[in-house]
């Protein structure tokens, strides 16, 4: 199940599996990994992946770093740190809007071209799933309309009611 405006595709899958330059990470502020697509990451790419992200200490909510993907299809990892939901009045959104901002920087900076992302703070970090879906797909729509070296930029859902929320928007944007 899939559907693309011509400048972001929405698929159903598993992020691990994602043959591209770089798939992005929903990761928590140590980089360690944790539950969910993070621990998903960690365990398709190996210990390898904890020894990187360790070296580089961190990263704080709304900015990213990379990594090369070891034991995944892709061959870097970019990891981000989305906003944990606090009620939508203390810049939630805008850290969330960093968060695809920053990676998309880091991707054009390293000259990838296939880029592959999961819907970011909507799992254990509890952000409303329409309200996150609205802002990803505004932030790479400009992301890829303004830098054509994109080849193809990717949402990757698990689950329905995820694929739904991103779909409608992508739809929207095709009337």
């Amino acid at each position: 199940m899939s559907i693309s405006d011509g400048y972001i595709d929405v698929l159903m899958g598993d992020i691990t599996r994602e043959r591209v330059d770089a798939i992005v990470n929903a990761a928590n502020s140590s980089l360690r990994g944790g539950g969910g697509v993070d621990g998903a990451i960690h365990w398709v790419a190996g210990p390898e992946l904890l020894q990187a992200c360790l070296a580089i200490g961190g990263c704080p909510p709304g900015e990213a770093r990379i990594t090369p993907g070891f034991r995944l299809p892709a061959r870097f990892v970019i990891h981000t740190v989305g906003p944990i939901w606090r009620g939508g009045a203390q810049g939630e959104d805008e850290v969330l809007a960093n968060c695809y901002r920053n990676s998309m920087q880091l991707a054009r900076a390293g000259k990838l071209r296939t880029v592959t992302f999961p819907s970011i703070s909507t799992g254990a970090y509890g952000f409303p799933l329409q309200r996150a879906a609205a802002i990803a797909v505004r932030e790479l729509r400009r992301a890829v309309m303004d830098h054509e070296e994109f080849d193809a930029v990717r949402v990757i859902c698990h689950g329905r009611e995820t694929y739904d929320a991103y779909a409608r928007l992508v739809e929207e944007y095709m009337d």
